[in-house]
């Protein structure tokens, strides 16, 4: 048993012998405390530097030296990767609220923009969906890329509405393409048609037909996550739901939305009739984009983020610490 604990260099302590362990432990408290480097120790003990470095190893398999991070803060690594394993995603970006009052969209929108300069370093073709008050406040602090970034920048859902609003939804895609130095593709058209005719009309039409094509070879997918109960944007766009369609979703248990597609709370889609007006890029097509990244936060979307993460909508997800948190406690007790 000894024999094959020293084979792989992982003494236990009552094994060493002591007058080595205290000379272990001097050369780590000179190294570790008193700031010395390698060759110092061994010109004042008379040892050799390949011997101090073995020492030192030894020093952490024993058990002398422990190594601890510290979290710096505003920095949640902890959650992240607490949520990458609970909720199996590629990614989680926590932003820091801390110190912050009311409404985390400006936090959210900042991680964003970081998360994005950091990772569309290559030709992607990127999806958008066009109502995120969090998306909206990503590009207007997002930095422009040194270098082309991606290809393509494309509405996955209609962008019209009142033309209030509508200027910031065309200034959404406008932006992310000149940051990225990409083409953008418009989608000249309401989020949510009057029938499903009308929609299917729509989107025979050779202008969507060409937008659509966008759809098929998507990179990434930027989305934020709406709940039941429509945001400011989308409310004050007209691309929302009527009082019939939002007692149906309810009926039909539903939580939340990516690109106004409904999910449960388990993010199954909710067949609807609403479903059958939405003009955007479908359910199943949104799942085979490769990075759909989620932007979303606060205790009254916390079961829409979680609904979207469970069901696959977002495979990154960048939320603030709170609501992490809170997805954490909820799957705890569920």
């Amino acid at each position: 048993m000894l024999d094959s604990t020293l084979r792989r260099g992982r003494q236990p302590a009552n094994l060493v012998r002591n007058d080595h362990l205290r000379l272990m432990a001097r050369v780590a408290r000179m190294y570790h405390e008193r700031g010395m480097r390698q060759a110092e120790i061994a010109a004042e003990l008379h040892i050799s530097q390949p011997r101090v470095s073995r020492l030192l190893k030894q020093a952490v398999d024993v058990g002398i030296v422990r190594t601890v991070v510290s979290l710096p803060a505003g920095v949640h690594t902890d959650l992240e990767e607490a949520l990458e394993a609970r909720f199996g995603l590629s990614e989680a970006v926590v932003a820091d609220v801390s110190g912050i009052e009311g409404d985390s969209v400006q936090a959210l929108g900042a991680a964003a923009a970081t998360y994005l300069e950091t990772t569309l370093t290559g030709h992607d073709r990127i999806g958008i969906s066009s109502w995120s008050a969090s998306l909206l406040a990503a590009i207007e602090v997002m930095r422009p890329s040194k270098t082309r970034a991606a290809d393509v920048v494309v509405q996955l859902v209609g962008g019209l509405g009142t033309p209030r609003v509508q200027v910031q939804a065309t200034r959404l895609l406008e932006r992310l393409a000149m940051l990225v130095g990409a083409e953008a593709v418009f989608m000249l058209t309401p989020g949510v048609m009057g029938t499903a005719e009308a929609r299917e009309s729509l989107l025979s039409d050779p202008t969507m037909e060409h937008v659509m094509t966008f759809w098929q070879d998507l990179t990434v997918a930027l989305v934020g996550i709406g709940a039941l109960n429509p945001s400011p944007m989308l409310r004050e766009s007209g691309n929302t739901l009527a009082e019939a369609d939002l007692r149906q979703l309810q009926d039909l248990d539903a939580v939340g939305d990516v690109c106004l597609r409904y999910f449960d709370h388990a993010g199954r889609l909710v067949r609807s009739d609403f479903d059958g007006r939405v003009a955007g890029i479908s359910a199943e097509l949104l799942h085979r984009v490769p990075r759909r990244v989620g932007v979303a936060g606060g205790e009254s979307k916390l079961q829409a983020v979680r609904g979207a993460v469970l069901g696959g909508w977002v495979n990154v997800l960048i939320t603030d610490s709170r609501t992490a948190e809170m997805l954490l406690q909820d799957s705890a007790t569920t």
